[in-house]
């Protein structure tokens, strides 16, 4: 006898008694009474002898008695080879019926030479082992499947039960919930791992209403972020309660800063549209009010009308650059374009307004010569958007040095400048549309806001790149790299 306790800190303790065996409950039940019944039948035959035979001498029943003692063994003996010879194969049908139904490893056949003369309930269960093993082994397959599928997606997928327990959550759901710190998510429930509410509370709302929840969240800090949250309850069970949930995370932060941006572009757009336009009408009106018979005034009035006209051409023309480039309606033709001579030539396009401002432009080349696959044109665009930058954020008596150099596949210039700098805050955001470290200077300058943001889309369309480096009182530099012809 063996005691067991059915769970920690149960009171309920069980007994178990040792179950007999297939040859003795055959023996009990069918083959012994067989053998008990022929010794009765010879026992009743040494009465009847003693009665109807009384002058038979007592070795006449003596070898009576023993032959039926022999008979009676005899019996007992072929009853219990007859039972082990049936109930062995039986036990083993048992023991491959109850290994099969508990899982846990290969379903292996079992030998028909061992079924004696079970063989066909042993084929039967052959053919049963066979169907439920090719059935595992598709839902094997399609279990991996299924999980490839939701680990290689690009949303974070959550499975939960009716306690919160999460049965199931891919990679991305474990990076969006910052859930990677911690072990894996299986089994443990969702209120233990995640720190955002709001993700608790709409799977909360999701399993106790019908409808499907969505919610934008949002959180700021080091690791901000903007989630679309999707949760759904699944279908009841037979006892009438909810299985779970499921969580589908979509990241939206890229989307989002996107909007931002739009935002930003045209409240932008609408402010430098409405300046240049704004002095115009001014001038105008002022003119018309009695301001053209004054020469002096007439004169000022009428070139700020132009200056104005001017930098509202230069935007437009900007802006419309932009949005082909953007949209790739932009034609270029690339070509073999040598790089220093291509560097050389910016020097002396732009000597003159540097010399205006007591500044040097020197050109550092690499040795021998480099060609780079570009549009012509839209490198001289380049650089001199990049020089003409350096000369207006020079102080005076400045220097400007353009250098190159080459790789095996690709080669660079670098435009250096000793100007004021570009804060660290402001240097990840320079190549955005209308965006200036000072607005006040730069709309001095004459700048428009667009060059860098034109001259980053212009590289990115020919397979170019292009960083900047900066130190606020030290200078700013400017790395464009190009493939090689």
């Amino acid at each position: 006898m063996s005691v067991a306790a059915s769970n920690p800190g149960s009171a309920t303790v069980g007994s178990t008694v040792a179950k007999p065996s297939g040859t003795d409950r055959l023996f009990r039940r069918f083959l012994f009474p067989m053998a008990t019944l022929v010794a009765a039948m010879c026992l009743a035959a040494e009465i009847a002898l003693a009665v109807f035979v009384p002058s038979a001498t007592w070795e006449f029943h003596l070898v009576v008695a023993v032959t039926g003692l022999f008979g009676a063994g005899w019996a007992v003996f072929m009853a219990w080879n007859v039972s082990r010879s049936v109930s062995r194969p039986l036990s083993e049908l048992v023991a491959f019926a109850e290994r099969t139904g508990q899982g846990g490893g290969p379903v292996t056949a079992m030998p028909i030479s061992d079924a004696g003369e079970l063989v066909e309930l042993a084929k039967a269960f052959n053919r049963m082992a066979d169907r439920l093993a090719s059935q595992i082994a598709q839902i094997d397959e399609e279990t991996d499947q299924l999980r490839a599928i939701l680990g290689g997606m690009v949303e974070g997928v959550l499975a939960l039960d009716a306690e919160q327990r999460v049965l199931f959550a891919n990679e991305r759901a474990i990076d969006l919930l910052d859930l990677s710190a911690s072990r894996r998510p299986e089994g443990r429930r969702l209120w233990e791992m995640v720190r955002q509410r709001p993700v608790i509370a709409a799977v909360e709302e999701a399993m106790g209403g019908a409808e499907p929840v969505r919610k934008e969240l949002s959180w700021p800090g080091a690791k901000a972020r903007s989630l679309a949250v999707h949760a759904a309850r699944l279908p009841f069970g037979p006892e009438g309660r909810s299985r779970g949930a499921v969580v589908v995370l979509h990241d939206t932060t890229e989307l989002r800063r996107l909007e931002r941006l739009r935002q930003e572009f045209v409240a932008n757009v609408s402010h430098e549209l409405k300046t240049p336009l704004s002095v115009i009408k001014i001038c105008a009106e002022t003119l018309q009010s009695g301001a053209m018979d004054d020469l002096e005034q007439r004169g000022r009035f009428i070139d700020q009308i132009i200056q104005q006209g001017e930098r509202l051409g230069y935007l437009i023309v900007d802006l419309l650059s932009l949005a082909r480039i953007e949209s790739g309606q932009e034609i270029y033709a690339p070509q073999a374009v040598p790089l220093g001579k291509a560097l050389g030539a910016c020097q002396e396009r732009l000597r003159e307004r540097a010399e205006a401002r007591r500044q040097t432009i020197v050109l550092e080349g690499g040795v021998g010569r480099c060609d780079v696959w570009i549009d012509e044109e839209s490198l001289a665009q380049i650089l001199d958007n990049l020089v003409d930058n350096a000369v207006k954020y020079t102080p005076e008596g400045g220097k400007i040095r353009l250098c190159w150099s080459s790789g095996d596949d690709h080669a660079s210039f670098t435009v250096t400048d000793n100007g004021i700098g570009i804060p660290a805050q402001d240097l990840s955001r320079i190549f955005e549309r209308f965006y200036r470290v000072d607005k006040a200077r730069s709309r001095e300058m004459g700048g428009t806001g667009l060059g860098l943001s034109i001259v980053k889309h212009m590289l990115l369309a020919q397979g170019g790149q292009i960083n900047a480096k900066s130190f606020i009182g030290k200078g700013t530099s400017f790395t464009v790299t190009l493939p090689r012809a």
